[in-house]
């Protein structure tokens, strides 16, 4: 799919940019621009893929649309990654978070379309589904934009890929929890009642790919995800470091943070299809040409929600899980 092809990565230099270039890099792509604002995790991404001749890395910021339009030249695929995540930080300034996750992908969007780019996959959140927070709010900005971009006068598709957490992501809870058992052999924990979707990065890219070869444009495509109690993700890491009578302090719920998390909400679930064992997809209520006609043969997911706090792995199962990501 990617061979000889040119492809656009917004915000490559974060833990999800890694991976996809990674993968990508197995296709033969004609080039993959990494663009990002941080010229220090430019050079060390660029020194650890070995100088690789096919990788082009620009700095740049999505909140301006000069940039995005001079990266943007002869790309086929963009995959727009670049946000701010972090909860705390979008809640203490809206302003930046606005800027970045909902006017800097309309720039995305523009600069797309003016260069007649084949697709454009957008990574979202959990935190989407009828969100409680700031960041929650702009990536679900975000998603309306790119779905309604399909009804533009445009040759230029564009879809939606939602997930949950990520093993081993910047600012992931496996790094701070692995510091906190180090450091004081204690875990602090906001709920002891608290889940969370995750999947290994190698898995999510995988999905994505799926999503990005069988995608028409419009629809949001949902990851199945096995969810876990964060208390017993804790629990599991303490007994791979040897701590086996670790102390849990309970720190109490931040501003916006939920104690479960949605992939789908009650609302969502309504225009919701099964497509096969890794996806649900998300029909838009708006209408965009020949999508819900594709999908008229798939059955409807009659569920009133997905929500973290159904079937919960067991330690086992997480054990394997962080095995199987090099975690433990």
């Amino acid at each position: 799919m990617f061979k000889d092809k040119t492809v656009l990565v917004t915000g490559g230099t974060g833990s999800w940019g890694y991976e996809l270039v990674r993968q990508l890099l197995k296709q033969e792509p004609k080039e993959i621009r990494i663009f990002s604002r941080n010229e220090s995790n430019q050079f060390v991404m660029r020194q650890e893929f070995d100088n690789h001749p096919k990788l082009k890395f620009i700095i740049g910021d999505i909140k301006e649309k000069d940039s995005l339009l001079e990266a943007c030249h002869e790309v086929e695929y963009i995959y727009h990654l670049a946000a701010l995540k972090h909860v705390p930080v979008c809640e203490d300034q809206p302003i930046e978070a606005l800027k970045t996750n909902v006017i800097g992908t309309q720039n995305v969007i523009d600069a797309a379309i003016k260069f007649n780019v084949h697709k454009v996959i957008y990574i979202s959140t959990d935190k989407a589904s009828s969100p409680s927070n700031f960041y929650g709010l702009t990536k679900a900005m975000g998603e309306k934009l790119i779905i309604h971009a399909n009804t533009l006068k445009t040759k230029t598709r564009f879809v939606c890929i939602r997930g949950g957490n990520v093993l081993g992501t910047n600012g992931s809870v496996i790094h701070v929890f692995k510091k906190q058992i180090r450091d004081k052999g204690t875990i602090g924990i906001t709920d002891l009642n608290m889940t969370r979707f995750f999947l290994t990065i190698e898995d999510a890219i995988k999905l994505v790919f799926k999503a990005t070869t069988e995608s028409r444009g419009g629809e949001t495509f949902v990851m199945k995800m096995p969810s876990v109690k964060i208390v017993d993700f804790a629990y599991v890491l303490a007994e791979a470091a040897n701590m086996k009578n670790i102390e849990i302090k309970t720190l109490g719920v931040r501003p916006g943070e939920k104690i479960h998390e949605l992939l789908l909400s009650e609302y969502e679930s309504k225009n919701t299809i099964i497509y096969d064992e890794q996806y649900f997809v998300i029909l838009p209520t708006i209408h965009i040409e020949g999508l819900k006609e594709h999908y008229l043969e798939y059955k409807p997911a009659n569920l009133f929600n997905y929500n973290s706090n159904k079937e919960l792995m067991s330690r086992s199962e997480i054990r394997e899980m962080l095995k199987k990501g090099g975690f433990i």
